[in-house]
């Protein structure tokens, strides 16, 4: 499947709407979810913070640690596994639907490449869109831990935001957003692979999108760890 994809790419340019399309649908209509998951991992890390440093470090470093435990880490793979149930499996559903009834077949009776039309879009919208969705996650989380820290636990918002620029890396934004491009990359990549091969009717398709869900999961985690490895 994927040797197909890469052959037939330059369709993405002469079907431009198609991408579009799917971005909205896959990414955009993510983000309220996304946002969230975000502003509550955010205040979980600063609570954690705050209660792991107390007695042994300045809460001074509380920010730092959140912003670095956000970008690396926390910020791409929550995102990325909150996307693989929504949209791995959403799209392992909707192929799975048009391969048992036989639609995806009646496309490429016509001529009309499956792959160009169904697969490739959706693996280019996700691969395009996850970045965007954890920048925003890693901007709401960074404001819930801020929030938290302020206004419940005594800090300041210079204790918190202070030391942040101290400790800033252009590297870790590369990380973070190159493991985002990769966790999208795989997630629609399994979901279309999974939608394909479905088989034995409604049963079939519920299966495919369990499974979609629990690959893309197990995908992003061992990414995650060989990711962590390379780049650092």
């Amino acid at each position: 499947m994927m040797g197909r994809v890469i052959s037939e790419s330059g369709g993405l340019f002469r079907s431009p709407t198609l991408f579009f399309r799917e971005c909205v649908r896959l990414g955009i209509d993510s983000a309220p979810l996304v946002l969230i998951v975000g502003i509550f991992t955010g205040a979980v890390t600063g609570w954690q913070g705050h209660y792991q440093l107390e007695g042994y470090m300045p809460f001074d470093l509380i920010g730092p640690a959140t912003f670095k435990t956000l970008v690396l880490e926390l910020g791409p793979v929550l995102t990325a596994l909150i996307i693989a149930g929504r949209v791995s499996a959403s799209i392992a559903a909707e192929l799975g639907s048009m391969k048992v009834t036989e639609q995806i077949d009646a496309l490429e009776s016509m001529a009309i490449s499956s792959i160009r039309y169904l697969a490739l879009p959706r693996i280019a919208a996700m691969t395009f869109m996850m970045p965007v969705l954890v920048v925003q996650a890693i901007f709401v989380a960074l404001m819930g831990a801020s929030f938290v820290l302020t206004f419940f636990l005594g800090l300041t918002a210079v204790q918190f935001w202070g030391l942040i620029p101290n400790f800033f890396e252009l590297y870790d934004i590369f990380s973070g957003l190159f493991k985002a491009l990769l966790f999208g990359f795989s997630s629609a990549v399994i979901g279309c692979y999974i939608g394909f091969r479905t088989t034995g009717g409604a049963e079939g398709v519920g299966a495919s999108t369990i499974l979609a869900f629990v690959w893309a999961c197990l995908a992003i985690l061992i990414l995650d760890f060989l990711l962590a490895m390379m780049l650092f």
